[in-house]
């Protein structure tokens, strides 16, 4: 648990379940309470310069519709009251928006960009298709302080236990045709036209396939793109594939490596280091791949395992 977590359930313990206990303790047992959703401090990743906006202490306290309706604005007013009795810094009304009283459907709902059936607790195979990797990740985060109902943590958990195969399976198919096409094929194509900001492009979205293609595999949803890098390396116990990765993104584009060098896509161009840190990093991901018996035989040319990853 991070210090800014620890914070937050203190202000929950200390002031927070008092309120509940004093003025609503008809309803103290259907209240969910924790800290979670958008913001580095949900992630446990904010430090100095993240704590420059919406910053400051505060928990979500989460309620049914039904609950919203019988007791929950009430809640809201005697919650925000206590907020302001209490000096902070940097509590902006964007701030106020991510705490506070709201909703388990709308929490979901509007991290998710999609009506969620959090009382059926039930995700349809087209909902699952339609999510994003950073969304999910953002709508699982933080801690659960209490939630004796239950309602909020079940939903959180059907998010928890991750993808349908199906789903799973197209979005690792999707990453690594993605991957094969930036940085197998077109990064190559590029350079030998020396148009080196396109081939920036390519480096970029390889970079951010394989970084979706280790999550994915290791069953795990990565946060927003600005937070990934760092999310990866924790996942990474070994060190090697986010090294890799590393490597590749401080790299020095070269374009003598590709002095006289005509393309062909049976030519595998090892003098640039983007090119061989590429082929490095994609063979790591056949090992992952292998190692999860999803395919059968070798081939560093991720394109080629895309029909057989694919349910």
């Amino acid at each position: 648990m991070t210090d800014v977590i620890q914070k937050n359930r203190r202000f929950y313990e200390e002031q927070v379940a008092d309120l509940i206990h004093r003025e609503f303790p008809a309803y103290e047992r259907r209240i969910a309470v924790g800290i979670a959703g958008e913001g580095s401090d949900c992630f446990g990743y904010d430090d100095e310069i993240s704590r420059d906006h919406d910053f400051g202490t505060g928990v979500c306290l989460w309620v049914t519709d039904e609950d919203m309706e019988r007791f929950g604005y009430r809640l809201s007013i005697a919650y925000n009251e206590l907020v302001d009795s209490v000096e902070r810094s940097y509590y902006t009304q964007r701030l106020r928006e991510r705490r506070g009283v709201m909703t388990i459907h709308d929490f979901y709902s509007d991290i998710l960009q999609t009506d969620c059936d959090t009382a059926g607790c039930t995700m349809t195979e087209q909902d699952w298709y339609h999510l994003d990797h950073s969304c999910l990740k953002t709508a699982t985060n933080g801690e659960v302080f209490r939630d004796d109902l239950g309602v909020f943590t079940a939903f959180r958990q059907l998010l928890l236990d991750y993808y349908p195969d199906r789903v799973w399976r197209t979005r690792i198919a999707e990453q690594l045709h993605a991957y094969a096409a930036a940085l197998q094929v077109n990064y190559a194509r590029c350079m030998s036209r020396r148009d080196t900001v396109a081939a920036e492009l390519c480096r970029a979205q390889g970079i951010r396939s394989a970084m979706e293609l280790f999550f994915l595999l290791h069953r795990e949803y990565p946060p927003y793109y600005k937070w990934t890098y760092r999310a990866l390396t924790q996942i990474d116990t070994e060190g090697i594939f986010s090294s890799k990765v590393r490597q590749l993104s401080e790299a020095v584009i070269c374009c003598d490596a590709w002095e006289g060098i005509r393309y062909s896509p049976s030519h595998i161009n090892r003098a640039d280091r983007v090119v061989s840190l590429a082929e490095e990093i994609a063979l790591e991901v056949e090992e992952l791949l292998a190692a999860r018996q999803m395919i059968r035989k070798k081939n560093r040319y991720l394109e080629t395992h895309v029909n057989e990853v694919l349910p």
